[in-house]
């Protein structure tokens, strides 16, 4: 465990997406994966309250029912660390007061508990003033339903402007961000959010930190997958990303460990990185992730991937 960040949050080196709860993952098979989660210690769980709207039936929200239907089935509320995100969900989308108020109060009823650990504006369409955001926010932290507040999908010169506003005003402080950062979705966030996260004492929770299961390794030039997720993986099927799985497979191989601990390792050892995020629909997946929590990349091995990569 270490700290997320600046705050008091003690969190397993992977945090686990619950993005598949709902969705490719029923409710048994939500609860195998987290059970064997926290008998391997893990602790941090993340999930949005849009999770999972887009699959047909659904209405959203389905990832923090059972989510929170699991912690009270298990009794394990107070030794989870629960992450989740608001914004993006009707009637409560965007980033005003209204709906950061009703989006959080939904979230905690749906998870079953009375506050949440972080809790991050998902997605920031620039309508709102920072102001507003950033003093809806600082409500929740001081009525003790939410501990700490985080960004998510955010530029960075907002999330500049929000920082400085809560320092100048004595508001709650975002203490994370959760940005698309892999292997293979390096350019944004190292050239934008990184030196702002790095300034401002931001603790780096990335997603998609597998490349949406491409750097599994199951991805391979002439191997189809069948799985939701294969179209998206398959994109980054090209010289770029067949060298990158090169050199996954060489780092791996020397390691003993699987493909998907080495790229999530990769991640881990980058600068400001507190825990990637990757979720896992069975135990099996599970399994091929959680050496990350163990595996202590080398500094050539950091290079090698990065040169890869580049």
């Amino acid at each position: 465990m270490a700290k997320l960040g600046t705050t008091a949050l003690d969190v397993f080196p992977l945090c686990l997406g619950g993005n598949v709860f709902g969705w490719t993952a029923d409710r048994p098979e939500s609860f195998a994966v987290l059970d064997a989660y926290a008998a391997a210690g893990g602790n941090f769980i993340d999930t949005a309250d849009v999770y999972s709207a887009w699959v047909p039936g659904n209405g959203g929200g389905e990832s923090e029912t059972i989510l929170g239907e699991w912690m009270a089935a298990r009794g394990n509320r107070e030794s989870v660390v629960i992450a989740t995100k608001g914004s993006q969900l009707a009637p409560f989308d965007g980033l005003s007061a209204k709906a950061i108020r009703g989006a959080a109060e939904a979230s905690l009823r749906r998870l079953g508990t009375d506050h949440i650990d972080l809790y991050y504006a998902h997605r920031d369409h620039g309508r709102t003033p920072v102001a507003e955001t950033v003093a809806a926010y600082d409500e929740l932290v001081r009525a003790g339903k939410v501990r700490y507040v985080a960004v998510s999908n955010m530029p960075a010169d907002r999330i500049r402007e929000s920082l400085a506003l809560s320092e100048r005003e004595g508001l709650a402080r975002y203490a994370a961000v959760q940005p698309l950062y892999n292997l293979m979705e390096r350019t944004g966030f190292e050239r934008d959010v990184l030196p702002l996260a790095e300034a401002e004492g931001l603790a780096t929770v990335p997603y998609y930190a597998l490349a949406k299961g491409f750097l599994t390794g199951k991805y391979r030039p002439g191997v189809e997958v069948d799985s939701a997720r294969a179209p998206g993986a398959a994109a980054y099927l090209d010289e770029r990303g067949v060298r990158v799985l090169a050199a996954l497979d060489r780092v791996a191989a020397a390691h003993g460990v699987p493909v998907a601990a080495v790229a999530l390792a990769w991640l881990a050892a980058r600068p400001t990185v507190a825990a990637p995020i990757a979720s896992a629909r069975t135990p099996e997946q599970l399994a091929d992730l959680l050496p990350v929590g163990e595996l202590r990349l080398s500094d050539e091995d950091v290079s090698a991937l990065t040169a890869a990569s580049d």
